[in-house]
């Protein structure tokens, strides 16, 4: 079912207030939080709408065990309520065929999407496996942004992470060799405090012309 959320606070705050959370306290996020916060992800802007990614939820303690090694024993993994393990899909081509199902199923006809489907696969074709990695990973990152944001609207705390071993991850997890684990979001309430936030100035990030 697809809700429409309200959120408690306004983007600004929500933006500023978040921070990378290093250790979580380990309470459960109630699971009518976390749909909450899966919609939000699942809504996530992609080029095409192709949407070439696959977030892994892990809840068992025991495979948050295994994984930690492979998270340099950081403290995050193990203290979280839930680690969404965000991976990037290479299958495109596979995406653009659910894709196109699911417009037909809401009711375009097929001859009416046809150039748009043909310009989406002529782009996968483009690429090559390398490139379709990148690519992947890029959108992806689109959707850790709306996790991280998503999060602290709904009340509780997140860490964005790169520091992983990719490999080590796929294995533990058994997956598929279309998908690559490429960031790290382990969510819960933080047992931290916010340090201080740097930004650059504006005149430091943007260039008017």
């Amino acid at each position: 079912m697809e809700r429409i959320m309200e959120f408690n606070m306004d983007f600004g705050t929500i933006v500023k207030e978040r921070y990378a959370t290093k250790l979580f306290d380990g309470k459960k996020i109630p699971e009518d939080k976390v749909n909450e916060l899966i919609e939000i992800i699942r809504y996530a802007p992609s080029s095409f709408n192709i949407q070439p990614w696959k977030i892994i939820a892990v809840t068992d303690s025991k495979i948050k065990e295994k994984l930690s090694p492979a998270s340099w024993n950081q403290p995050q993994i193990t203290s979280c309520s839930r680690l969404l393990v965000f991976c990037a899909n290479k299958d495109i081509a596979g995406n653009i065929d659910k894709l196109e199902e699911l417009m037909i199923k809401a009711g375009a006809k097929p001859e009416d999407i046809k150039p748009y489907v043909d310009m989406m696969r002529g782009f996968e074709k483009s690429l090559n496996d390398e490139q379709k990695l990148s690519w992947a990973q890029r959108q992806m990152f689109l959707a850790l942004g709306n996790a991280v944001n998503g999060a602290k609207s709904l009340g509780f705390d997140s860490c964005p992470m790169e520091g992983f071993n990719p490999e080590e991850y796929a294995k533990i997890l058994k997956l598929p060799d279309n998908l690559v684990p490429t960031a790290l979001c382990p969510i819960g309430y933080a047992a931290d405090k916010p340090k201080t936030k740097f930004r650059f100035s504006e005149e430091e990030v943007f260039v008017y012309k």
